[in-house]
């Protein structure tokens, strides 16, 4: 648990794992209802093939701007340059919003957006975005939960959901509040000052939280990005789908292999390089049968 404000209430918890060395490692940030551990599956396989990762949870801030000052100084304290950044949901658009606010100065070298948005609107929530701190959290987890996939699923999903209603158990009133508020609070990404980045989208084909007009706005935001598509997986697919969701990742990364801003140790990568070409292999040889 690292403390970089002034306010030592400010409290971002965070998973550091895999090799020490690599300076530009891969950051994930949460939905509104994860914690840091709801990339557990990734940091497992990730650090395994030799990358450092690093799962965040962040505290609680009650502006995007806020947040983006509190996460640089969090890079700072962790001495780390550049960084690529996995967001899931709120998670993505907070990844964007720091990226248009060290533009000037850049501190992320990708982005992959898991579910993600890029305008608050949206949620149609701008309105009660200011009266979420008045709320007592079972309401709030009301409003969470509503999201959430229900009927028949299948056991990894059901699952995954499972998991993620624990985790949302254990967020405090002020959290869940404050993610609110950053999920809904009226912003948008102004493209123009990330375009220069490498970004993959990555999205599900069965339901989830975010509507298709949602998905075709991300598409048009950043007509250059790489596509991960699932066919299934829902609002989680890190948990439900993590051995498709980590190939992606590992796709993504691939680009920076061999220069400063690779996330993974050079001496790991010949052995895992043939692993991912082999699933590749793989899994275009099953399309190509079905």
């Amino acid at each position: 648990q690292i403390i970089v404000d002034d306010d030592d209430s400010k409290v971002w918890s965070l998973y550091d794992a895999g090799p020490r060395g690599i300076r530009c490692p891969l950051i994930f940030l949460p939905p509104v209802s994860g914690t840091a551990d709801v990339f557990f599956q990734q940091i497992l396989a990730l650090t395994g093939w030799g990358y450092r990762v690093i799962a965040l949870q962040y505290p609680v801030y009650w502006d995007h701007l806020e947040f983006c000052d509190g996460f640089r100084k969090l890079l700072d304290h962790l001495q780390l340059d550049k960084v690529h950044l996995f967001g899931a949901s709120l998670g993505g658009f907070l990844a964007q919003k720091f990226a248009e606010y060290t533009h000037k100065s850049p501190r992320v070298q990708s982005l992959i957006l898991c579910n993600s948005f890029s305008d608050t609107s949206i949620f149609n929530q701008t309105w009660t975005a200011n009266s979420f701190w008045l709320m007592p959290a079972f309401m709030l987890k009301k409003i969470v939960l509503g999201n959430f996939a229900s009927g028949p699923l299948d056991p990894e999903m059901a699952d995954g959901i499972d998991f993620m209603v624990d985790r949302l158990e254990s967020l405090g009133q002020s959290e869940l509040a404050s993610r609110l508020t950053l999920n809904c609070q009226n912003s948008y990404v102004e493209p123009h000052k990330i375009r220069d980045i490498p970004v993959t989208i990555m999205d599900v084909f069965d339901q989830s939280a975010l509507s298709t007009e949602a998905k075709e706005e991300m598409y048009k935001l950043y007509p250059n990005a790489r596509r991960a598509h699932l066919k299934t997986g829902g609002n989680f697919p890190y948990l439900c789908r993590s051995a498709e969701v980590n190939l992606y990742i590992q796709i993504h990364l691939l680009q920076f292999h061999g220069t400063r801003y690779a996330a993974i140790d050079p001496s790991m990568v010949s052995a895992e390089e043939l692993e991912v070409q082999k699933i590749n292999l793989h899994s275009s040889n099953e399309q190509e049968e079905q």
